[in-house]
């Protein structure tokens, strides 16, 4: 999956679409509620510039919304340490962090200093599965606190696509409860 400045040829199935470049989000669009963001985020296009000078252009299709420090299924919701920091800074920044040793998680923080939110990039048109994600765009601990709104090699853009789109219960976050496994704060379309 190549792709110039101008755009990518992207598989999708047995068809090729061309996926334009479209505006950089600005920060106001990070700087609102995990619920009103996390919904938007589907159908907007992230790009990632390679060390080759190739870019990645991939709409998304699945997110997960984490709210602050009362989601018990948030990171945040133990309070602020060093791996969480970046949550509690300005939206628009990522938080990246390693499971199970293996799987880098790509994170989009929102909401306003003091106030930690995040959503998780579960999906996107061609992949399912948040560290198959990150392992098919290169992302890793490097990327962590990046900002969106300026950086060169990591941004989110919007083309205009419109893509409707279903919420149901976060995946994998047993651990926080019958309440908030239930919330339906999984956006996807």
């Amino acid at each position: 999956m190549k792709c110039s400045e101008s755009g990518m040829s992207m598989k999708t199935g047995s068809s090729t679409e061309l996926i334009k470049p479209g505006h950089r989000l600005s920060r106001d669009f990070y700087v609102r509620d995990v619920l009103d963001v996390a919904p938007d985020l589907i159908g907007k296009t992230l790009v990632v510039r390679q060390n080759n000078g190739n870019y990645f252009r991939i709409p998304l299709t699945e997110v997960e919304a984490y709210r602050g420090m009362e989601d018990k299924a948030c990171h945040a919701s133990k309070g602020k340490t060093s791996r969480t920091s970046v949550m509690f800074g300005i939206g628009g920044h990522l938080y990246v962090y390693l499971i199970y040793g293996m799987y880098w998680m790509l994170n989009i923080v929102t909401g306003t200093e003091g106030d930690p939110q995040a959503a998780l990039i579960r999906g996107t048109a061609d992949i399912s599965g948040p560290g198959k994600i990150t392992k098919m765009l290169a992302i890793d601990r490097s990327f962590y606190g990046e900002d969106l709104v300026t950086s060169s090699r990591i941004w989110l853009e919007d083309t205009g696509m419109r893509l409707s789109y279903n919420s149901g219960p976060r995946i994998g976050i047993d651990y926080a409860g019958d309440y908030w496994k239930s919330v339906p704060w999984r956006f996807f379309s």
